[in-house]
């Protein structure tokens, strides 16, 4: 079972799911594509002098060309040009074109071409593009994707695809990503407004640059080489970290004022009249709501009762359609249906809390830490819901981790009914530290969740074992996890039929253990998720200790490992470009005790070791009494971001704790 994350809208890549059509489609495509002329604006892409890329590079994108023209009526044209010249077998993926289209969306005109370094040209149209729908959790959606394959997509090639949109957006704003996991040769955003029109430019991740006069009312912005967001370990999403214009339009016609978002107020306000009057509770509602509390004796207890209802009792399916999939159904449709999705469950328990006496409001956020940007005030930042729980002042915090005081609304429970596995108190490790939209009556502010301190999440495994004199190593081994590693290994646990559990542990033992066999496996309070999860596992591994004649060189560290490799994995001759970011903060704590064979003593101890840095911290001991010895550590995450002018730091740090390790006695 994974944590779910809501989606608002499945509008930025093709259905996995339609492949075997597509399939079909592309060993056609060849026969069916006409040869014909390339346009100008290709042709002149392909002839355009390139630097010289890496060995690796799959693709570049030659052009990349936006044309967004605002009719007074509010109504959007966009013309997208995009051309490709394929490098590598790799890179034939960028001659697949997915666009798409729903209510609110027409796709006007959409053709393809090839222009292979040997032999005539190919053209495909929209008749020989694939029409499909997302798959996936959807229920209903009216989103559709029309899908071209573009014939000779092959090293040395160039592809090229225009379409054009017309679209009534439900807010007058607009986003260019201009930076692309492929390096980028050129890149242009050109936009005309209707007389008296103005706009604001927001730039994210990259230099500001003012626009070009393109004519009355029109502006361009270029740039040019902009260099491929390459995959980092443990770096921040993608989108996080690539360069973007985020654009807003001001209109002049009152009528469409309401769409122009320049302040998070104005989206909080815009969205708390979509939501306006859908929170209300009705008769089978509140007789439920009296069902469900019956027995509980405090506030706090009937908060999770309901809680727990809207997190597994209401089936999590996505229903996008109309506004851009933002206006979530009225809670006792909800209710009835017993599904929906984020927005929904959201909208349903804010009714079932009012029953008894908990007022609540929407957060909106990303599931993707740095998606949203305290810069740029838009509903485009977001894509999936939680709550916001006010709770009375004298109500105990007993586990209230994501509970934090606000100057207006007095102490606010931040809650995700989404996630199915995450109690009340907690919080999905994604949307700590994170940026979210919370929308009162009044309107909207942006707020940073909490990040929740390193002891919430908590890692504690303690081990009693033997050593034999032939090396072998045998024991039991208890691990308590509370919060995000609690989570992590339900979710793992959770998510594999009952009969492959075990595989699991064994899965994880064979990266420390040789030789070994799970003898027992026990799991207490998997589906009991306000509990600590206590997973108690038995083992016997043949030569673990080494022999060296007389002597056994034995490992202490026998579980586990914290020396992380992650800045040692960046490519040859390349700088780390951006900074690590941690999931959450942790504290991970190990007490291994090895009962040490009849006669053998331990010649000398290593040295206890303590590192300590803003980020990150780990510290070790060993000590041996009584034919016992004792390893004990202790490894801390305290932030979850480490910026990059400080990754060597934490390269020496992980260097530091891998050869601790290693050590052996």
């Amino acid at each position: 079972m994974k944590a779910r994350r809501c989606s608002q809208s499945a509008r930025q890549a093709a259905p996995s799911s339609a492949w075997a059509a597509l399939l079909l489609a592309a060993l056609l495509a060849p026969a069916l594509a006409a040869r014909a002329g390339s346009p100008d604006w290709l042709q002149a892409a392909a002839r355009q002098p390139l630097p010289v890329y890496p060995s690796d590079t799959e693709a570049v994108m030659l052009l990349d060309e936006q044309v967004t023209t605002v009719s007074d009526t509010g109504e959007i044209k966009t013309r997208y040009r995009r051309a490709y010249k394929i490098l590598r077998p790799e890179g034939r993926k960028f001659g697949t074109v997915s666009v798409y289209y729903d209510s609110e969306t027409r796709l006007t005109y959409l053709k393809g071409w090839s222009l292979p370094a040997a032999g005539k040209e190919y053209e495909v149209k929209e008749k020989d593009a694939v029409e499909t729908s997302p798959f996936g959790v959807a229920l209903y959606e009216d989103t559709r994707y029309k899908v071209l394959l573009i014939p000779a997509a092959d090293p040395g090639n160039v592809v090229g695809y225009e379409y054009e949109q017309k679209r009534r957006p439900f807010v007058l704003q607009d986003r260019w990503m201009f930076q692309d996991e492929i390096p980028v040769r050129r890149a242009r955003f050109i936009l005309e407004l209707p007389q008296g029109w103005e706009f604001e430019a927001t730039w994210l991740n990259h230099a500001r640059q003012e626009p070009q006069a393109a004519g009355e009312n029109r502006w361009l912005w270029e740039v040019e080489d902009i260099p491929a967001v390459e995959d980092e370990p443990a770096m921040p999403p993608w989108r996080a970290v690539a360069g973007w214009l985020a654009v807003s339009y001001f209109p002049t016609r009152p009528g469409l004022q309401a769409k122009s978002h320049g302040s998070w107020g104005d989206v909080g306000q815009w969205y708390a009249r979509l939501t306006a009057g859908r929170r209300q509770a009705t008769p089978e509602m509140k007789q439920k709501v009296a069902e469900l509390t019956a027995g509980q004796a405090t506030l706090l207890d009937k908060m999770r009762a309901l809680a727990a209802f809207a997190q597994r009792d209401v089936r999590y399916v996505a229903i996008a359609i109309g506004i851009g999939g933002y206006q979530p159904h009225p809670a006792p449709e909800v209710f009835s249906n017993r599904y929906g999705d984020c927005k929904d469950k959201v909208t349903l328990l804010g009714a079932m809390l009012a029953e008894i006496g908990l007022q609540s409001h929407y957060v909106l956020i990303h599931t993707d830490r740095g998606q949203v940007t305290p810069d740029f005030p838009s509903m485009l930042n977001f894509n999936h819901a939680i709550l916001a729980i006010r709770l009375p002042a004298d109500l105990p915090a007993e586990n209230l981790y994501a509970a934090v005081e606000h100057p207006q609304l007095g102490r606010v429970l931040f809650f995700d009914p989404t996630d199915s596995i995450t109690p009340p108190g907690q919080l999905p490790s994604y949307l700590q530290a994170n940026y979210g939209l919370l929308v009162t009556e009044d309107g909207g502010e942006l707020v940073k969740l909490p990040l929740l301190k390193p002891a919430v999440n908590r890692l504690l495994r303690t081990a009693k074992l033997s050593l034999s004199s032939t090396g072998t190593l045998a024991g039991q081994v208890q691990e308590v996890r509370w919060g995000v590693p609690a989570t992590q290994r339900r979710a793992s646990l959770i998510d594999t039929p009952a009969p492959e559990r075990r595989k699991v542990l064994e899965n994880f033992l064979a990266e420390f253990l040789p030789g070994f066999n799970l003898q027992t496996v026990e799991v207490e309070n998997l589906e009991e998720y306000d509990k600590n999860l206590i997973v108690r596992y038995q083992f016997v591994a043949q030569s673990y200790a080494k022999t060296a004649g007389d002597l056994l060189l034995l490992r202490p560290r026998v579980l586990g490992q914290k020396g992380d490799d992650l800045l040692e994995r960046q490519k040859k001759g390349k700088e780390r470009q951006y900074p690590v970011e941690f999931e959450a903060a942790t504290l991970q704590s190990d007490v291994f005790e090895i009962e040490l064979p009849s006669g053998y003593t331990v010649d000398e101890l290593p040295p206890p070791v303590e590192l300590d840095t803003d980020f990150v911290a780990y510290k070790s001991r060993i000590e041996v009494n009584g034919g016992v010895l004792r390893y004990q550590r202790e490894y801390m995450v305290k932030d979850v971001r480490v910026p990059t002018e400080r990754l060597e730091e934490l390269k020496k740090f992980y260097r530091q704790v891998a050869a601790d390790e290693r050590s052996s006695v």
